[in-house]
């Protein structure tokens, strides 16, 4: 993983930090496994908006990844690593025994020509994928099921791993990345190592208008807006009256929004830092 630094030849490249993608080895997606990717503005099905500060970005095709994992005990080549435009991380192709081709989320040190494989009685190296009852205590892991069989829902962003801290009876302890720690079902499936493109918080934008490219538009600090629009809005200069809130009303620092009667709150043993 390397960043480059652009030489400030242009105002919005001044600051700008881009990634090496040292370790891209194609700039061709498998055609078979794209999808096409239609855009909704932030719109519903009414034509209204919902989401605000969505719009315009350059168009994307859905890369089909393999969050489950479960042609197992079949060994897979890694064809390539690949950028995907829809996640932080970078993706690996890999072309199975039988010919089949799956996208996977790419770790941390996953090479072309490497082979995985995921299942049961496997061992546990970067980029297999196995139970968490068979993964050895203090094992760095990514891509984590929540549900057995549901398919990686955990972990799964640019320099993101969870680490596996003990086992007691039909479930394993896992402190996730936000620092909460909880507890897992044994059966439920986890890949080794660290996910890849962990320089991903390093990049810098350098400009507006790269935000544009994503699909982002712009959006407006809640103290400039009027009184009809927002609960922070009016008055004069930066006087923001009353305390942060969401224009929904919602309280924005240290007011709890989880339900006390959540069914998994009793699989939490420590929630995550504030």
């Amino acid at each position: 993983m390397s960043v480059r630094k652009l030489k400030p030849i242009t105002p919005g490249q001044r600051f700008r930090v881009v990634n090496g993608f040292d370790t891209i080895t194609t700039d061709k997606p498998e055609k078979s496994l794209l999808a096409p990717k239609k855009r909704s503005g932030g719109r519903n099905n009414q034509g209204r908006m919902t989401t605000r500060n969505i719009g315009g970005g350059h168009k994307q095709r859905y890369r089909i990844i393999d969050f489950k994992r479960d042609k197992n005990d079949m060994p897979a080549t890694v064809k390539t690593i690949e950028y995907d435009p829809n996640r932080t991380a970078f993706i690996a192709l890999l072309s199975y025994a039988d010919g089949e081709k799956r996208y996977v989320i790419a770790q941390n040190g996953l090479k072309v020509g490497q082979t995985i494989v995921s299942g049961s009685g496997v061992s546990p190296e970067i980029g297999n994928a196995m139970p968490l009852s068979e993964i050895p205590l203090g094992t760095t892991i990514s891509c984590i099921e929540l549900h057995p069989g549901q398919g990686a829902v955990m972990a799964r962003s640019a320099g993101s791993f969870a680490q596996l801290m003990a086992r007691d009876g039909k479930y394993a302890t896992v402190k996730l990345p936000s620092g909460e720690t909880r507890l897992i079902l044994l059966t439920c499936s986890a890949t080794i190592g660290v996910v890849s493109n962990s320089d991903h918080q390093l990049l810098v934008s350098g400009k507006a208008g790269r935000r544009r490219w994503l699909g982002r538009r712009p959006r407006v600090n809640a103290v400039r807006m009027n009184p009809v629009d927002h609960p922070m809005g009016g008055g004069e200069g930066r006087s923001s009256g009353g305390h942060p809130r969401s224009r929904n009303g919602i309280p924005a620092k240290g007011f709890k929004t989880r339900s006390k009667t959540k069914a998994s709150n009793k699989y939490i043993i420590e929630r995550r830092k504030k």
